[in-house]
């Protein structure tokens, strides 16, 4: 049985990771909370300039893979709608630059390694453009293919961040070096939930609105200047930094909710222990002061003998 002294030391280390862990809860949680704001005040930006690009889509007739009045393919109304055989994939893999945030970072660089396999298995080549130290690490122990390191992200969030992903994926994709370009982040359900996503990016998929929506909204008319193609020019890479700018935010809330989460637990167990150890203490002081009492009694029934 551990001494006295060694009892009462591992009772004070716990204590002491466990005031750690409690003070790292409430941190992640007030950055949770932060994070969750961000998140709702970009989604009315983010779903309004889908709408305004679903429209200049829509708008003309060239659009999509449809046919023209002469009944020839149409081709595309920008190349980043362009669809061609993919031969090569660039994965955005999102993931934080700390630990301490329970399975989070696994998830995601699982999720990284199984697409990468699949991509292979099927013939196609896979690289990856990876935010944060821990994704970084992953893949290099992995031998996995990384076209670029991108560094500093997590330390100023904003858009120019994004903007910045944004301009070192489509610089390979304009000269055909890549043919698509695909997310892997966490996508934000809850301080307890947390989904790895793999999120098409590129070539842009433009979705039609549903049968409800057109039957509860009036029809929305547009007039374009200048021409559909030079909307796009601006509206498609600004539609791709605002999707990076939601995926970077989902990944940040999420990686305060995995903190939180696993700091809750580990404070919880810290405070389990530490009931354990007392008890192990008391019962190790209450042994050996009836071991003296005896060793006293003992030694005075040995004098009046």
């Amino acid at each position: 049985m551990p001494s006295l002294k060694a009892i009462r030391t591992r009772i004070a280390t716990v204590k002491s990771t466990q005031k750690i862990t409690r003070a790292m809860k409430m941190v992640a949680g007030a950055r949770l909370n932060r994070a969750q704001q961000r998140i709702v005040a970009l989604r009315p930006y983010a779903t309004k300039t889908q709408e305004v690009l679903s429209a200049v889509v829509a708008s003309s007739d060239r659009a999509g893979t449809g046919t023209d009045e002469a009944g020839v393919a149409a081709a595309p109304l920008h190349p980043l709608l362009q669809r061609r055989a993919v031969k090569r994939t660039a994965y955005i893999l999102i993931t934080s630059d700390r630990g301490l945030c329970g399975a989070f970072n696994t998830n995601i660089n699982k999720t990284a390694e199984r697409r990468w396999r699949a991509d292979v298995e099927a013939g196609r080549e896979a690289v990856f453009y990876v935010v944060g130290r821990k994704g970084r690490d992953y893949l290099r122990r992995r031998n996995m293919p990384v076209a670029e390191i991108l560094p500093g992200v997590w330390d100023k969030l904003d858009m120019s961040q994004a903007r910045m992903i944004a301009a070192k994926v489509l610089k390979p994709l304009r000269a055909g070096e890549i043919d698509s370009i695909a997310l892997i982040f966490s996508s934000f359900k809850s301080a307890i939930a947390q989904e790895p996503t793999v999120l098409p990016l590129l070539p842009v998929a433009i979705a039609a609105p549903t049968e409800a929506r057109k039957a509860d909204a009036p029809p929305t008319e547009y007039l374009f200047e200048p021409d559909p193609r030079a909307l796009l020019d601006q509206l498609l890479p600004m539609y791709l930094e605002i999707t990076l700018m939601r995926a970077l935010y989902d990944s940040q809330a999420s990686e305060f909710g995995a903190r939180m989460t696993a700091m809750d637990a580990a404070t919880k167990n810290a405070k389990e222990m530490i009931i354990s150890l007392t008890l192990q203490y008391n019962r190790a002081r209450q042994a050996a002061i009836t071991r003296e009492l005896m060793e006293i009694i003992g030694g005075a029934e040995a004098l009046k003998e």
